[in-house]
């Protein structure tokens, strides 16, 4: 209301961003966190976004990445294995002590 004195200009009523509604989320029974996020994302009554997120923190304890196991490190298995038999290094030869 331009020119009416005192209402001019700051904050209106009823606007900017609407709160979200909080959801009652129940609480399973669980003895670790993993199955705390896997009883949530089993939960068909949950919201589906949090059942999502559930989901995908839960992934990664549950499944393993590359980088924890990948084909690298099972080469790497592989080599040490083929190394500590037949084909291992041979010792170092002996120095001789000093002589007089």
């Amino acid at each position: 209301m331009a020119g009416v004195k005192g209402r001019s200009g700051g904050a209106r009523p009823g606007s900017g961003r609407k709160p979200k509604p909080v959801l009652p989320l129940t609480v399973p029974d669980a003895e670790t966190p993993l199955a705390f996020l896997l009883s949530v994302m089993n939960d068909t009554e949950a919201d589906p976004a949090l059942r999502v997120k559930a989901a995908s923190t839960a992934a990664q304890y549950v499944h393993t990445r590359r980088q924890d196991g990948g084909k690298r490190d099972e080469l790497a298995d592989k080599a040490k294995q083929a190394a500590s038999g037949r084909f291992a290094p041979a010792a170092a030869p002996l120095k001789l002590v000093g002589r007089r």
